[in-house]
């Protein structure tokens, strides 16, 4: 009896054994593990940005190219500097200067016309950078002799010296004296006093300016502002309208005729290059044009 409650009490204990709940393990409680993914971001290469580039034939014939600035209403002046100016701005210069300028004809002896001339061409009608800074209205340059005050100015070369004036009179009666007092300009005082062409081709062979087309410039000046009526009234003579611009070699045509032409409005050197059946190049060697400034009223030789 005692033997089989004992074996019942073993058999209770290992089915106990056997039946038993599963074990359940536990951990410390932790915050949960966070992933950061590092999103990728496009960026653009450093490179230059590309340009696209336009192919541009270039003129074969750039005197084709018409001229768009109307000569009547714009005057391009070129001699110490380079200027685009209005008629009305030239106009005004003149009536500023000319009673100045026939004093200094009275006084000196050069023409009225050539001294207004001079100071439009030189000084941009009164606005080019060495008329404004200095009140140099004729291009001179300090030379040994000057002691005034002066400016620095690329010219022929680099920062030359120019000189300064107080105003534009003293400008114009330095002129003067510049002119009557050295002997290189001493055959000017023996043309006549009327004779701006002479006057204009003399100044050039003198040495005043190093420009081959200095007086072709001087006279179309002259001519179409009708400078030489002020050296008729200093003279008391009567004036007489005259457009004969000078040739190439120093000597006056005598008037428009068949082998010249007479520049109007629209006219330009490829054109008129057209019309005479002559080259752009011939047209400037004849006519002693550097650039392709032409002037209306400008006589030009076509043939």
């Amino acid at each position: 009896m005692i033997k089989k409650i004992i074996v019942f009490i073993c058999i209770i204990i290992f089915a106990s054994c056997g039946s038993s709940k599963p074990v359940v393990t536990t951990t410390k409680s932790s915050k949960p593990v966070v992933r950061t993914v590092r999103k990728h971001v496009y960026k653009p290469t450093d490179s230059k940005p590309v340009v696209q580039i336009k192919k541009v034939e270039s003129n074969p014939n750039p005197s084709k190219v018409e001229d768009p600035i109307d000569t009547k209403y714009i005057e391009i002046l070129e001699a110490t500097t380079r200027v685009k100016v209005t008629t009305a701005m030239v106009l005004q210069y003149i009536q500023d200067y000319k009673k100045i300028a026939k004093d200094d004809m009275v006084q000196y002896g050069i023409p009225a016309s050539i001294t207004l001339g001079q100071g439009i061409l030189e000084s941009g009608a009164g606005t080019g950078p060495l008329s404004v800074q200095a009140n140099n209205h004729f291009g001179i340059k300090c030379h040994k002799e000057w002691t005034g005050a002066s400016v620095k100015y690329d010219d022929d070369t680099a920062q030359e010296c120019f000189r300064k004036y107080n105003n534009p009179s003293e400008s114009y009666r330095d002129h003067s004296l510049f002119l009557t007092s050295r002997e290189r300009y001493s055959k000017l005082f023996k043309l006549e006093k009327n004779d701006y062409k002479a006057w204009a081709i003399g100044l050039k062979n003198a040495g005043y300016a190093t420009d081959v087309s200095y007086p072709t410039k001087l006279i179309a000046l002259i001519e179409r502002y009708e400078l030489q009526k002020y050296d008729t009234e200093v003279l008391g003579v009567d004036y007489i309208p005259v457009h004969t611009p000078p040739t190439e070699n120093g000597t006056a045509v005598s008037g428009p005729n068949e082998n010249t032409h007479q520049v109007e409005k629209g006219d330009t050197l490829y054109s008129l290059s057209k019309k005479y059946n002559i080259s752009v190049n011939d047209l400037k060697q004849k006519n002693n044009i550097s650039d392709s400034g032409i002037s209306i009223g400008q006589n030009l030789i076509v043939k």
